[in-house]
C-alpha cells in the first residue's frame, strides 16, 4: 500500500457492535410500540401527534408551515400534503400570514386541540410503559445526554 492510498473502513469493534446492533433493534420496537398505541388509543399517526403537540405549545396554537416542515424536518411538499389530510379531518387549517402575501400558517382548530388534550395522556402513558419506566434515572439521562449530543452534532436545534 502506498502512503497516498486510503487506510480502508475503520470496522467497528465488539463493543461499538454490540451498541450498534442494540440501537438498531431497539429503536424500531420502541417506536412501534409506541406508535401502535397511539393509533388504537387515538386514531392518529406519529406525525398528526407531532403536528398537534408542537401547535398546541404555540402562542396562538399556529405556525408558519415553513418553520413546521423545518422542525418536522419534512419537505414542505410532503407536510402539505399531511396537512391536507389533517384538514379534512378538521383538525388543523391553513390561514395566509396578514400583511405577508408570501407566508401562510397552520392553525389548531378546536377539533384539534381537544384531540390533543384527549391523546396527550394516554401518549405519556405509552412512552412511560415502552421506554421510561424501563430504565433507571442513571440511564435516563445517559439517554438524554446522547441525544442530545448526537442531534447537536448533526446540526439539529432543541426544541425548547
Amino acid at each position: 500500500m502506498t502512503e497516498s492510498a486510503s487506510p480502508g473502513p475503520r470496522w467497528l469493534t465488539s463493543r461499538e457492535q454490540d451498541a450498534w446492533y442494540a440501537w438498531r433493534r431497539m429503536f424500531p420496537l420502541v417506536n412501534a410500540e409506541i406508535s401502535r398505541d397511539l393509533g388504537t388509543d387515538s386514531n392518529l399517526s406519529e406525525p398528526d401527534y407531532d403536528v398537534l403537540s408542537v401547535l398546541s405549545g404555540t402562542d396562538g396554537t399556529r405556525m408558519r408551515i415553513t418553520a413546521l416542515a423545518e422542525l418536522m424536518q419534512w419537505s414542505r411538499s410532503r407536510l402539505s400534503h399531511h396537512l391536507t389530510r389533517m384538514e379534512q379531518r378538521g383538525l388543523v387549517r391553513r390561514e395566509e400570514v396578514a400583511g405577508d402575501g408570501r407566508g401562510a400558517e397552520v392553525v389548531l382548530t378546536d377539533a384539534g386541540l381537544a384531540t390533543i388534550r384527549e391523546a396527550a395522556p394516554l401518549h405519556v402513558a405509552s412512552v412511560r410503559r415502552h421506554l421510561i419506566d424501563l430504565l433507571t434515572p442513571e440511564e435516563l439521562e445517559t439517554l438524554a445526554g446522547i441525544g442530545e449530543n448526537i442531534a447537536r452534532r448533526l446540526g439539529v436545534r432543541r426544541k425548547s
